[in-house]
């Protein structure tokens, strides 16, 4: 079998040299293995390839896969004096490379890489730093074409090779409505690719939103050794590549040393008929045992800056590092925990195998003097894509297309109380959906929670399109804008709305750990540690009082929902794995042609989701199904806040009860 080298696993073996054995190995579980193409489906990857080849009319496209038939048809039309090909296959020795756009005049060769990925600027300082390094979130885009500029400038040494990244241009504006709409994904025998409609003539498409730009220095400066500053003297690109292809084609591992970059491998697993590559690598480095390696290690101590110092001293367990390898720590004027200090909790309580929570609920108690009821909780879904849905937008601008809403009342009564969703295709939602937002928000001045900094980050992005606004009319515009910044912080112009929403996340940090959560903040993390420490909770919740017609008033569960379900083990079922599945009663024949799989529980889920009705021919029972999980999904997010704000009203009744 011929093993070839590909631009994929070469980028592979930058990340880590030994994963090039591991990949495409049904013993050894990829985790990574969706997550590309949903990336690619979310951020509109798929459409901007082809609007990229739209952008080089009368191109041919290869569209054979495998080696020798794409290399023969390559060469076939390499024979013409000038031609353009997409997805051109070019073999050097065991290289082996597919060219998104190769154009060929007489002599000369244009390499372009496209990506779906923004740029601001025209030439290729655009990619390097304050020091005229390349940046580092750059590099593998650029590593990228130079290993192709490579491959194709020895399989073909006679012609002169220029080498451009394609990007959207974040300068750029659309001048046409519905620029996106031309692109449609549609699903044959498995496969996912894009279908044309209606005319995409390089004049119908409007003024470029794609820029191509010219990287022949930067690939200088990378064979040259001189694109990075901590490049060791023997540091030999070349030598890497062919260093990296003789180890692929013989099928020999690259042993590694163990590093931070360890934590993401994707040769991560437990379970016991498959090989981890990750447990692979750190037995025969660490001599640890596969139960030891099952313990909690050190990547899991939260914001913990110092690992690598920790793994030079051969550190690699929680449970082996002491107070001076975190520092020294002193709590918050008000007793609020400092980084360092929640760090050394985490590792003490594995330390003493202590499963016990941490809340500090006099500090609880102190802030929640400054809200004001009712208690309003929110939390949006946005997404963000590279071809501009509207006549005046640029690439990659926010869209904020859902938004759940929850109030508590003084009382303790909760109520879903309103919701927003956009799927309308093409329509940019975001000042019809401030809108609302505004709507269900200005009729009291209660306190407003969000988890985390991403729905201010929102808000203070459409403030300033709605600043820029030029191309339409917004009505209210001055009222939005008055409500944005009434409700938002700019910590870098030191502004705060006096109804500021507040983070509940920086709550989280503040006065409250659980164990169980291994260091993660995440809200998908909280709530399970929540509804498993809290008998209260799992008393409230495990009758089904949340519904339209219940106790608690529900927008989108028809039937009584009772959120807190046990496993065989006694452990609270995680509620997010509680929602039903989205096609559920639809009979299994029709699922097949469905785009969308049956599961919506997270962020990237449902920016997913969003995408696919934005962009793929659906039928309207699939579309009714997604909204409908939509609706559900954001729900449950909010009600994930009030759910833990209501753990902490409990645990401090409970404090100031003497329970």
């Amino acid at each position: 079998m011929e093993r070839y080298l590909t631009k994929s696993r070469f980028k592979l073996a930058l990340e880590c040299p030994t994963k090039l054995y591991y990949t495409k190995k049904k013993e050894y579980p990829d985790n990574s293995a969706e997550d590309s193409f949903l990336k690619s489906l979310a951020e509109g990857g798929f459409q901007v390839g082809e609007l990229a080849k739209c952008y080089y009319p009368g191109g041919h496209d290869i569209t054979e896969s495998g080696y020798e038939k794409p290399l023969q048809t390559t060469a076939e039309l390499m024979q013409q004096e000038n031609v353009t090909i997409f997805e051109a296959a070019v073999r050097y020795k065991n290289l082996f490379i597919r060219i998104d756009i190769l154009e060929k005049k007489g002599n000369q060769l244009r390499l372009i890489e496209v990506k779906a990925k923004s740029v601001s600027g025209r030439d290729e300082t655009a990619f390097l730093n304050k020091s005229h390094f390349l940046d580092s979130g750059w590099k593998p885009y650029l590593y990228d074409i130079a290993f192709q500029h490579y491959a194709l400038s020895n399989a073909f040494p006679e012609y002169e090779i220029d080498s451009y990244l394609m990007l959207a241009d974040k300068d750029s504006k659309a001048s046409i409505n519905g620029l996106n709409q031309k692109f449609q994904l549609v699903k044959n025998n498995g496969r996912t690719s894009v279908k044309l409609i209606g005319d995409v003539n390089k004049d119908a498409l409007g003024d470029h939103v794609l820029r191509e730009v010219r990287v022949n220095g930067i690939i200088d400066k990378i064979y040259a050794g001189v694109d990075a500053k901590d490049h060791e003297e023997d540091y030999d690109f070349v030598e890497m590549i062919e260093y990296f292809s003789e180890h692929y084609e013989k099928d020999i591992k690259i042993d590694t040393p163990i590093d931070t970059h360890c934590a993401g491998c994707e040769f991560h697993t437990s379970e016991p008929e498959k090989k981890s590559g990750f447990k692979e690598c750190w037995k025969a480095q660490t001599n640890l045992t596969d139960l030891e390696l099952e313990q909690d290690l050190i990547f899991d101590i939260w914001n913990f800056r110092r690992k690598s110092a920790l793994l030079e001293e051969m550190i690699y367990k929680i449970q082996d590092v002491e107070k001076h390898h975190i520092g020294e720590f002193k709590s918050g004027d008000l007793g609020e925990l400092s980084t360092k200090e929640r760090q050394w909790m985490q590792v003490e309580k594995v330390k003493n195998k202590d499963q016990t929570p941490y809340l500090d609920t006099a500090l609880f108690f102190i802030y929640s003097q400054e809200w004001n009821y009712p208690l309003h909780f929110i939390d949006f879904e946005t997404s963000m894509v590279a071809i501009p849905f509207h006549e005046g937008r640029s690439p990659y601008e926010q869209m904020a297309f859902q938004y759940s809403h929850h109030i508590m009342q003084e009382d303790g009564y909760v109520e879903h109380k309103s919701q927003y969703l956009n799927t309308e295709k093409g329509a940019f939602p975001n000042y019809e959906f401030l809108s609302n937002l505004k709507r269900d928000l200005e009729n009291d001045n209660g306190t407003i929670f969000r988890y985390a900094d991403h729905e201010n980050t929102v808000l203070n992005q459409i403030r300033t399109q709605l600043l820029n606004e030029s191309d339409i009319e917004v009505p209210n515009k001055e009222e939005l804008i008055e409500f944005i910044e009434s409700i938002t912080n700019r910590n870098s112009e030191g502004h705060k709305g006096e109804r500021s929403m507040v983070d509940m996340l920086q709550l989280v940090k503040k006065f409250h750990y659980d164990p169980t959560t291994k260091g993660s903040n995440s809200i998908k993390a909280i709530l399970p540690a929540v509804l498993n420490d809290s008998k209260e909770i799992q008393n409230l919740y495990s009758k089904p009082i949340y519904g339209k017609n219940e106790k608690f008033q529900s927008l989108n569960f028809d039937s009584p929902m009772a959120w807190v379900q046990f496993d065989k083990n006694g452990k609270v079922r995680d509620p997010y794995k509680l929602l039903p599945p989205l096609f559920e009663g639809i009979e299994e024949n029709m699922k097949e042609n469905f785009l969308t799989d049956e599961n919506l529980a997270g962020g990237g889920e449902a920016m997913t989701a969003y995408a696919k009705m934005q962009f793929t021919e659906m039928t309207d029972i699939e579309k009714k199904h997604i909204e409908e999980g939509l609706y559900r999904y954001c729900e449950l997010d909010t009600l994930a806040m009030v759910i833990i704000f209501q753990y902490w009203q409990i645990e401090l009744e409970k404090k100031a009860n003497n329970v």
